[in-house]
């Protein structure tokens, strides 16, 4: 309960700050309404589903989260994901997946996991969200025309199957649809209704149409799922067998994953408004806690929503007390008013989501990265966009990482540079050490940026095929902040061909880190590298041999950087 703490220590909970958040919390309520019965919907459950999640995600996340203003139930981006379980594994089949994935996302944030969410890039993230938003639309076309029901196992089949079904449109429900997309996009300008919000205005308005006309052929929440029980569901605890856990992984980790993204990035736009600092791996224990309890109540996945979180915070809201008003006001909706809802027209609620799917689009957004992003981030957005629509979310996430990861590998192994430093370059420290130039036949090379695998090229490149062959090589390792495998692999490799050659390779400055790993690695085992602290060191060291006196300085650099005797400054 750590942002509840927060806010109390802040005072947040005073008179002053007690009443916006209390009315905060009944807007934001009344805002989830039709947004969670719409999304519950889409996902293939019943409209009561979706206002059980809201309702216990909402108060959950509330109090165990790490953002104060976080308001959490079904959102839009679940519902391509949602559906495919439910179609595929049945409604037992998606709460036994969001109880996994509550686990999952409890176990991220127990281990402190929560900032390796941001590594993921946003090409990725914006590229799959736009798809999500694609197929959120395409996939309301039957409800908002009244089309007849089409097959189709994939997008583009069922797209195709739709546009063919066009001509059949249903002319009251379309009416109905348009005069809701409207009310949802311009409500509020009219006049002593600003601070109704567009959804719910839309929602009242088409529902008392429909009550009044009973216009032919609209479906409505009634007749298509019997209206919505008034009352709480029981506890129900599902059926959970080691066969459905390994058949439900897959489907559980991309809930978790998913979940956890839209979480935190609706954790750093209620920052961005708020001006506060929300705490990930708390906001991912919540996040768990209310997956692993919701669908013991009936409910299904859930995550931070942005949209109503942003709404929290414009009409007042400042802590976690708006959110559990926000849950008690749906509450007592379904407790009181849940008969009203059979004559809700399912027109109304693919309007609501009509604007939903071009908001979690990004459409701006999306033209700007395309416009001024550099040709790479452009090609993994679209490609990330093109799987997520044409294939499926999880390979469409899984290669945009992959190859957001390899793009910055390549960049990363292209900053790396090996190059050889000349006298004028190195005139100071010849100077300290007494010389007038580098002594004959020593070379002096300075490799800056990690020496990864992805580098190694760059390495062989500059030394391997050096034209001229010194008696001794000076590596500088100044500016190396780390080295994997591949790099001690590589440097050992070289060394030796350059062993070959008869010539001698000197390291010197390796920090602490990369002087671990070389001895880690025995490449300062055999004698056949030496490595010094200082470059001055190294140089003295160089100057010696070329002189034929190596055993004068059996210690230099011994007093001269961070490394303990024995570990790396000499090894005669």
């Amino acid at each position: 309960m750590i942002a509840l703490r927060e806010a109390w220590q802040a005072g947040l909970f005073k008179r002053t700050h007690l009443i916006n958040n209390l009315i905060a919390g009944m807007i934001v309520g009344v805002v989830a309404l039709p947004l969670s019965m719409a999304f519950a919907i889409a996902s293939g459950a019943k409209p009561e589903q979706g206002l059980y999640t809201a309702i216990v995600a909402g108060l959950l996340t509330s109090l165990f989260g790490g953002t104060r203003m976080q308001i959490s139930g079904p959102t839009g981006a679940f519902i391509v994901i949602l559906a495919g379980i439910t179609a595929k594994h049945g409604i037992d089949g998606l709460q036994i997946a969001t109880l996994m994935a509550g686990i999952m996302l409890l176990a991220l944030g127990v281990a402190r996991l929560g900032s390796i969410i941001k590594f993921i890039p946003d090409p990725v993230i914006v590229g799959f969200t736009a798809g999500i938003a694609v197929i959120i639309w395409v996939g309301q076309w039957k409800d908002f025309f009244g089309l007849p029901n089409v097959t189709g196992d994939h997008f583009h089949q069922k797209w195709w199957h739709l546009l063919i079904a066009l001509p059949q449109l249903h002319l009251a429900t379309t009416l109905l649809s348009l005069g809701c997309l409207l009310l949802v996009l311009y409500g509020a300008r009219i006049p002593g209704l600003k601070r109704v919000p567009g959804p719910l205005l839309a929602l009242i308005v088409a529902t008392v149409m429909q009550s009044v006309f009973q216009f032919d052929g609209v479906i409505t929440i009634g007749s298509a799922f019997g209206g919505i029980p008034q009352g709480l569901p029981s506890l129900t605890v599902p059926t959970v067998t080691l066969s459905r856990v390994l058949e439900l992984i897959g489907p559980a980790f991309t809930i978790a994953m998913l979940g956890a993204i839209e979480s935190l990035l609706s954790a750093v736009v209620a920052d961005g408004m708020a001006g506060t600092k929300h705490d990930s791996n708390q906001e991912l224990i919540g996040q768990g806690i209310a997956n692993m309890v919701s669908p013991l109540f009936g409910g299904f996945a859930a995550t931070g929503a942005i949209a109503r979180t942003a709404t929290n915070i414009r009409n007042g809201g400042s802590s976690p007390l708006s959110g559990i008003v926000h849950a008690i006001t749906l509450l007592l909706i379904v407790l009181f008013l849940a008969p009203l809802a059979q004559h809700i027209p399912l027109a109304a609620l693919a309007a609501i989501l009509f604007v939903v799917a071009y908001n979690m689009s990004e459409m701006r957004h999306v033209v700007r990265i395309v416009r001024r992003a550099p040709r790479a981030d452009v090609a993994i957005l679209l490609i990330t966009f093109c799987l997520t629509v044409f294939a499926d979310l999880v390979v469409a996430v899984n290669i945009g990482v992959i190859l957001a990861t390899l793009h910055f590998l390549r960049r990363m192994s292209e900053s790396v540079e090996v190059q050889q430093l000349s006298e004028k370059e190195l005139q100071l420290e010849l100077v300290y050490q007494g010389l007038m130039a580098l002594p004959p036949k020593v070379l002096v090379y300075s490799i800056e940026g990690p020496f990864f695998f992805g580098a190694v090229e760059n390495f062989e490149r500059a030394l391997v095929h050096t034209h001229t062959d010194p008696k001794v090589l000076i590596l500088r390792l100044k500016r190396v902040p780390f080295m994997d495998i591949t790099g001690l692999l590589t440097l050992e490799e070289v060394i030796q061909q350059l062993a070959k050659r008869h010539v001698l390779v000197v390291l010197c400055e390796a920090n602490e880190r990369v002087q671990g790993k070389l001895v880690r690695a025995e490449l300062l085992a055999d004698g056949r590298i030496r490595h010094f602290d200082t470059f001055t060191a190294a140089l003295a060291y160089a100057d010696n041999v070329m002189t034929n006196r190596p055993d004068t300085i059996r210690d230099v650099g011994a007093h001269d950087g961070m490394s303990p005797p024995g570990t790396g400054h000499h090894h005669p």
